[in-house]
């Protein structure tokens, strides 16, 4: 059982929480049917992720037990096998298909959405991959996706902002995570991906820079933007983006001094000083959003 855990990784399921960003910033957090229906397409948008998660393993177990680090994972060391990972997979599509079926609202606009994610995720495992830039671009897009589902679930129409923020923030964490695999090609010699190669270090420190920096821009315009501060209520959002320059620098901080940017959702639950500033960052926007 531990094993079979391994291969669907349901502490990546942190990831899926940005289904609920179109609520939270669309002042419906409270609505129980709402937010009922999002917490389900939370479930359903973590299964359908684990049934990629299994794919990949499947697809890869070959390279990933030349791989000083993956070789550990369950499929490519044997512990589970390839037809185990096969059955997962589709336990987890069906298991997706059951939990959209519960919400109130009808589930197909958000059904399109996870089947739009898998389907662009079955491509990145067999072949996109292997394209630089391009890999980061999908998973970035893939978070977009994720806000999408939940605005589609709601009928919380997206901000551009928001929109914009997330492709951002996530393409900046996806660079920050290749720069770990151009590290491990420097210290070994080996390319722990097929397109390593075609990323450095000066030009992973460049991506890194540009995407953080333009982010930060955008979410101080989006903070002091009149639509916002009306919608809000308050002209003091811009003060929130003290927890956004913290957080980026930390993760640089992470990603550049102590080299630990491999994986963002590892980061994400074992560092305290992240963990306090993303707390913080959402205590403040509750606060003013809810209370004030």
């Amino acid at each position: 059982m531990k094993d079979i855990l391994k291969v669907i990784r349901p502490h990546q399921w942190i990831k899926n929480l940005f289904v609920f960003l179109p609520l939270f910033f669309g002042h419906r957090l409270l609505d129980p049917v709402l937010l009922a229906d999002t917490a389900l397409v939370f479930l359903a948008f973590s299964f359908a992720a684990s049934s990629i998660y299994c794919l990949n393993d499947v697809i890869d177990v070959e390279a990933d037990r030349a791989h000083p680090v993956k070789r550990h994972r369950p499929v490519a060391s044997g512990a589970v096998s390839v037809r185990a990972a096969c059955i997962m997979m589709a336990v987890m599509m069906v298991l997706s298909i059951a939990t959209m079926s519960l919400m109130h609202n009808s589930p197909w606009p958000t059904a399109s959405v996870i089947a739009g994610y898998w389907l662009l995720n079955t491509t990145y495992c067999w072949r996109l991959k292997h394209y630089a830039i391009i890999d980061v671009c999908i998973i970035a897009f893939g978070f977009v996706l994720r806000i999408l589902a939940g605005g589609v679930a709601t009928g919380i129409v997206l901000s551009h902002w928001l929109v914009m923020m997330t492709f951002l923030l996530t393409l900046f964490l996806s660079f920050a995570k290749r720069r770990d695999d151009v590290l491990r090609m420097m210290k070994t010699g080996e390319a722990p991906r097929h397109n390593t190669s075609r990323y450095n270090l000066t030009f992973i420190n460049q991506a890194i820079t540009i995407t953080s920096s333009v982010m930060l821009v955008c979410y101080i315009m989006y903070t002091v933007q009149p639509e916002v501060i009306a919608s809000f209520g308050t002209p003091y959002i811009y003060l929130t983006s003290g927890y956004v320059i913290l957080g980026i620098l930390r993760y640089i901080q992470l990603a550049v001094v102590d080299e630990k940017s491999g994986d963002p959702t590892k980061v994400m639950l074992s560092d305290r000083f992240t963990q306090f500033i993303v707390t913080a960052w959402i205590g403040t926007f509750l606060l003013i959003i809810y209370i004030l």
